[in-house]
């Protein structure tokens, strides 16, 4: 089994005990999502269960490729359960964090993590390569403390005081040595106080996000989780790896010394950069201080940045976004802090906080109004006025450590929290003005549903804001393009014959990349969605390479502009695993993976009645500017997509194709016998049989 370890660990929290899966037999599902799920699959009988309850089931898996040299693909931890932050219902959904926490891991012997039930008091998982043990919080009174904190204690409990770089001897469980520390995973206040927008923060900023997960492992009393190991990983063939790593990145990335592109082409090709991505407070420079690139284990690309001050350390996109308009730049990346150290959200903050202010500029919220909120805006933009926020949110109080019923409210997510406020419903409900902006799954919006419509149509299909950008890299190098005075990477019909050709089994369908307003409910636009679902659910989720990095479509490097995608992804899975699997291999096995998650939401009350936008989205038009392809009188052209809304009753029909497109019954959106039968989901059409929830056809 090269690239994989053999075992994964499997804890039981109610009990106490350690136990092991061989990964052999979850070895079909490749990795990290497939074998997320499959595990989920058979060990959670009862899918309808609450994200907090006790029988709920996490998983942290690996993949072959986590810790090899596969670049922008070996760095990446998949993190699975039933979730509890979209709204109304927590789905079973995915998150995602990179960093060094799944080499480790594998470096310590095992694929991945499954974890059960509820321990009786804090504790944390002490890994050190064989070994494993359930820990009290207590001796390191680690609950309580912020995620950076708990993981210094840990790293000072396990390796010692002695400077990086010193020599660590393994006791027990193999033994060995290591110049490393351990790799934590953590939990902040926001965990611990069951905030459903609480993350998983894994060092200073790799963040398991979506999902509030950091709420689930804090209804577990679970707050970290530390590996060390000083094992290695077997490689089928580590000279092709070589040879394929060597190429990628002399081909297709980023040359210092030799640069074809501009500055921030696309947000994915560009090198290195400050930590304040999404632009700097107005009269505040970007930082001159000394800095150096930071990258995941493996990764040629350095995407996040280490500073001087320590201030924003490897805080990346939303992270730094999320209080753009404080009075400096230093309290913006002091803020960008403060969400992980509290472990909270950076998405739902800003898109909450950029509600709250909506709200108290209308004069329905702030201290003594209608909705009596403890934060005085008119400090907005201080680091005090930050903090209190993210506060709040963490603790579920005023933000000084008082009660405060508001502030229990925004613990339990934005949506919740106008629910509780009378907000919702009627014909100026918040959901319907647009006023809060969370498009589906009581989720907040990222790319506009209304414009980007792969990116809309496959969360609202989905669990989750998609958080995919395979085709958002058009109309950010558009956009950029206009805003500079340049051109695009390639011409509207350059990109659209080389994106299709390589969407096996679909390609030479150019219209899938027709983003206009007459094509966005066509049987076009649903294989668009479904082979970004069934790509991004194998080669993403569960080969685990890098989303900022993958697909590589159009490249600016290559000669031909035509990026290294559907050629690349299984030279370095066959490199690493000795298999023989092709790219569209790797498509089909995404397919088998999306309809076993339809399935398991299906168990969980999803019924296709429900799949539906917030009603801002069909009502008010979108803003824009938003440009991609469309053909327009018989000629590509990037076309400004703005101002229009989604049609409801067109949208059904959107739905009806992509129903039938994946073999589902379009009347209920249930997959049916015949569907799952040929991906091999015999079981899996049994147990919706068993609930009567099997679809036709």
């Amino acid at each position: 089994m090269n690239g994989y370890m053999g075992e994964i660990l499997r804890v039981d929290l109610t009990h106490g005990k350690i136990m092991t899966i061989p990964t052999r037999a979850y070895e079909p599902w490749v990795g990290g999502h497939g074998m997320g799920s499959a595990i989920f699959f058979d060990l959670v009988k009862d899918k309808t269960i609450d994200g907090f309850d006790p029988a709920n089931v996490v998983t942290i898996m690996t993949s072959p490729l986590c810790g090899t040299l596969v670049p922008a693909g070996s760095g990446r931890t998949e993190v699975q359960g039933i979730g509890v932050q979209s709204y109304p219902i927590g789905w079973f959904t995915r998150s995602n964090f990179g960093g060094r926490f799944s080499t480790m891991l594998k470096h310590a012997g095992w694929d991945g993590i499954v974890i059960e039930g509820r321990a009786e008091g804090p504790v944390w998982i002490d890994i050190r390569n064989r070994t494993v043990q359930i820990r009290n919080c207590r001796p390191l009174s680690l609950w309580g403390t912020d995620t950076w904190a708990c993981q210094e204690r840990i790293w000072n409990y396990v390796a010692g005081k002695g400077a990086f770089g010193d020599w660590l001897t393994l006791d027990g469980g193999g033994g060995g040595k290591t110049t490393q520390r351990p790799a934590v995973v953590a939990i902040g206040p926001a965990g611990e106080n069951l905030s459903r927008m609480a993350c998983l923060i894994h060092d200073a900023a790799n963040s398991s996000g979506q999902g509030g997960f950091g709420a689930v492992w804090g209804s577990k009393n679970l707050k970290a989780i530390s590996v060390i190991g000083t094992g290695s990983i077997n490689v089928h063939a580590p000279k092709a790896l070589m040879e394929a790593r060597l190429r990628q990145t002399n081909t297709y990335a980023f040359d210092l010394d030799n640069r074809k592109g501009r500055p921030l082409s696309t947000v994915f090709d560009a090198p290195p950069r400050p930590v304040t991505l999404w632009g700097t407070p107005r009269g505040s420079k970007r930082p001159s201080e000394g800095q150096r690139p930071v990258a995941c284990v493996g990764c040629h690309a350095g995407c996040r940045g280490r500073y001087e001050s320590g201030l924003g350390n490897e805080a990346h996109c939303a992270g730094t976004a999320f209080y753009s308009e404080a009075s400096s730049l230093d309290i913006q990346r002091r803020s960008s802090d403060l969400l992980n150290r509290y472990g909270v959200n950076a998405f739902e903050a800003w898109r909450g906080l950029e509600y709250l202010r909506v709200l108290n500029k209308e004069g329905v919220l702030g201290p003594g109004k209608k909705i009596d909120f403890p934060l005085t805006f008119k400090n907005f933009g201080s680091y005090e006025f930050v903090e209190q926020f993210v506060k709040m949110i963490a603790f579920r109080n005023d933000g000084h450590g008082h009660k405060s019923q508001t502030g229990a409210d925004l613990g339990e997510g934005f949506v919740r929290a106008a629910e509780k406020w009378g907000r919702l419903e009627g014909e100026e409900g918040d959901l319907k003005t647009g006023w809060l902006n969370f498009p589906y799954w009581g989720l907040p919006n990222h790319y506009e549903p209304r414009a980007e419509l792969e990116w809309g149509y496959g969360t609202i299909l989905g669990d989750r804001d998609i958080n995919e950008h395979c085709f958002n890299t058009i109309f950010w190098d558009v956009l950029i393009s206009r805003f500079i005075g340049g051109k695009p990477r390639a011409t509207a019909e350059e990109t659209v014959k080389i994106c299709t050709e390589k969407m096996i089994p679909f390609q030479g369908d150019h219209l899938m990349m027709d983003y206009g307003t007459e094509n966005m409910y066509s049987e076009h636009m649903a294989k668009l969605v479904a082979w970004h679902r069934h790509y991004t659910r194998f080669w993403k989720q569960s080969a685990l390479l890098c989303d900022f990095r993958w697909p590589d479509f159009i490249n600016p490097y290559a000669l031909d502009k035509v990026g290294s995608t559907g050629e690349s992804e299984q030279k370095f899975f066959n490199a690493v695993t000795g298999k023989h699997f092709s790219f569209l291999d790797g498509i089909e096995l995404g397919r088998r993976i999306w309809n076993l998650d339809q399935a398991i939401w299906t168990l969980q009350g999803r019924h296709r009645d429900m799949v539906h936008f917030a009603d801002y989205i069909y009502q008010v038009p979108y803003g824009g500017p938003c440009f991609m392809t469309s053909r327009v009188n018989g000629a590509w052209e990037y076309v400004n997509i703005s101002g229009r809304c989604i049609d409801k009753e067109k949208f059904e029909e959107f739905k009806t194709h992509f129903y039938h497109l994946e073999g589902w019954d379009p009347k209920t959106g249930y997959p049916s016998r015949s569907t799952l039968r040929s991906l091999n989901l015999g079981t899996v059409a049994d147990e919706l049989e068993k609930n009567g929830k099997l679809g036709k056809g």
